[in-house]
Formats: C-alpha cells, sequence, structure tokens
C-alpha cells in the first residue's frame, strides 16, 4: 500500500501535542491591531486546540506529525 501525501497546508497550520490533541493559532493578529488591547493582543499569543469534532479530519491529513 502507498504512503499517504501530508495535506502541506494543514501541516503549516496545524501541530499534534504529546496528549494527541490539536494545536492551532489564534486567528484576528495580522494586521488592525492599534484598536486591539494590550490584553487582547497578548491573549491571541497564546495556543488555541482544534474542537473535537475537527481533530480527526486534522489528524488524517498531517498523517506523519
Amino acid at each position: 500500500m502507498p504512503k499517504q501525501k501530508t495535506h502541506r497546508g494543514a501541516a503549516k497550520r496545524f501541530n499534534l501535542t504529546k496528549r494527541g490533541l490539536v494545536k492551532r493559532a489564534k486567528a484576528y493578529k495580522r494586521h488592525i491591531l492599534n484598536k486591539k488591547t494590550r490584553k487582547t493582543k497578548r491573549n491571541l499569543r497564546r495556543a488555541a486546540y482544534v474542537s473535537e469534532c475537527y481533530a480527526n479530519t486534522i489528524k488524517k491529513l498531517i498523517p506523519y506529525k
């Protein structure tokens, strides 16, 4: 059976944790930052996790991570 190809777009956006959760970056951190508070921007730096209903789909896209 041939190897499965990794979805390169998903590989750049998602990582797997040791526990098997899918880690992602938060949105709204690219531009128009001067109207956002310091607290908001600081909280956007933190990693977020993909919800369980999407996690299995993403794990199929990144099989070798």
